[in-house]
């Protein structure tokens, strides 16, 4: 019996496979009208990867898990012993994909799988709630940008700042600075630095080890799938579950995991949703080929003179925030213009935005961090881990999103995926 149900599930994921690569999976909310979900109808959802990030989000408003998946058959057994009946268990995403039932598939794996599994969830009909960074690679992200969009499917990214919440160590949330800046009272361009002042060191404790040791593949682990795309390595257990972040082949260290928390808001505040920066110095020691290290700067210009600084090593811990040339805004909304507080009461609220991916998936209204401007920050991120990686200064087009005169650096737009793993 176990048998044939083997050979019977290997028949499935064949098919599952061909599906994936060539067929629209039409999800059930679908099948009677135009995408349109009723208020009635509650949202179903699954988590593929539950060993960190994906516990933490095991209910969200509006929505019913039915299933959760794991290459670590240990965290699957915790979860599903947490979430109790009623949820399935799997250790292969693709099975996940083939659930007709599923709404949302929440991506909660590294970083290095991210791409793959939206594009693939994309071609599947499901909306896509996708933890930070949302790509590995700046190549990644235009593919997922064109899947999402092509297949009519919502995107979330998981950080919040530029809509909801106090933005780190900042005293305010974002809203009241997008109004300072847009009425044009710090003049133009700005700069911005983002340093120990927002209680943020760039995490470099996330650096990788050197010389790694091949070591035994616990049983309860399918490193090969774990892997995915990413190149062959021995296992050693610093690379995988939470260790991962410290080697380029699945994440960037700091900037990689954290990057887009500090940088999507900035983005935002700059009204550079539809951009990149054009040129990225950077400061940094020359890095190991595997294990990712610390950096001391990195500064983006945008096209209009716009700046971003990323400060490692805390040197501008009494910079202002925020800088134009008219005035300055520092930590704990402190400002050296008069009635600034004032002043901001009077303006206009920014655009509105849709918060809560539930709803974004019943109006099909983009949510306020999507694919689009997602991928823009997630580009930022990128372009520092780029720079810092080859120890050099960059110039980017941002209309093409190609590196001018540097070819090495355009190889690692689109890195090669380990086979049989491709878009």
């Amino acid at each position: 019996m176990e048998k044939k149900e083997a050979t019977d599930r290997r028949k499935f994921l064949k098919k599952s496979l061909a599906a994936v690569a060539g067929i629209t999976i039409v999800p059930r909310h679908v099948l009677g009208g135009k995408g349109y979900i009723a208020p009635s109808d509650q949202l179903t959802k699954a988590i593929i990867g539950v060993g960190g990030m994906g516990r933490g989000h095991i209910s969200y408003e509006g929505t019913k898990l039915l299933a959760v998946c794991d290459v670590d058959r240990n965290h699957l057994k915790d979860v599903l012993n947490q979430v109790g009946k009623g949820v399935a268990g799997y250790t292969d995403y693709r099975e996940v994909l083939q659930r007709p039932d599923i709404d949302v598939v929440h991506i909660a794996t590294p970083p290095h799988w991210h791409g793959l599994m939206a594009v693939e969830a994309a071609r599947a009909g499901k909306d896509i709630w996708c933890e930070k960074p949302m790509t590995r690679t700046i190549g990644e992200g235009q593919r997922v940008v064109e899947e999402v969009n092509k297949h009519g499917r919502m995107f979330r990214l998981n950080t919040w700042f530029r809509f909801k919440d106090t933005f780190y160590g900042l005293g305010t949330s974002v809203k009241p600075l997008k109004k300072a800046i847009d009425s044009g009272v710090l003049g133009w361009p700005l700069k911005v630095t983002v340093s120990g002042i927002t209680g943020y060191n760039w995490k470099f404790y996330w650096s990788g080890k050197h010389n790694l040791k091949p070591m035994p593949v616990p049983e309860h682990l399918d490193y090969n799938m774990w892997l995915g795309p990413a190149p062959h390595k021995p296992y050693n257990p610093e690379r995988v579950h939470s260790k991962f972040r410290g080697y380029w082949d699945y994440d960037g260290g700091g900037l990689g995991d954290m990057g887009q928390h500090y940088l999507d808001p900035v983005q935002y505040l700059l009204g550079k949703d539809n951009t990149s920066p054009v040129r990225i110095d950077v400061d940094a020691p020359q890095q190991h080929y595997d294990a990712v290290g610390s950096w001391r700067r990195i500064e983006y210009t945008y096209a209009d003179g716009c700046k971003i600084i990323l400060d490692g090593e805390n040197k501008d811990k009494d910079a202002a925030y925020i800088e134009g040339p008219n005035g300055k805004i520092f930590r704990n909304f402190e400002s050296d213009i008069p009635n600034l507080h004032k002043l901001i009461e009077t303006l206009p609220d920014p655009q509105p935005q849709v918060g809560t991916f539930s709803d974004s998936v019943r109006s099909r209204q983009k949510f306020a961090l999507n694919e689009m401007n997602g991928h823009r920050s997630c580009t930022l991120v990128n372009l520092g881990v780029i720079a810092v990686r080859l120890g050099r200064n960059l110039k980017f087009d941002p209309n093409k999103q190609r590196f001018i005169d540097d070819e090495g650096a355009n190889r690692l737009i689109n890195q090669p995926m380990r086979g049989p793993w491709t878009f």
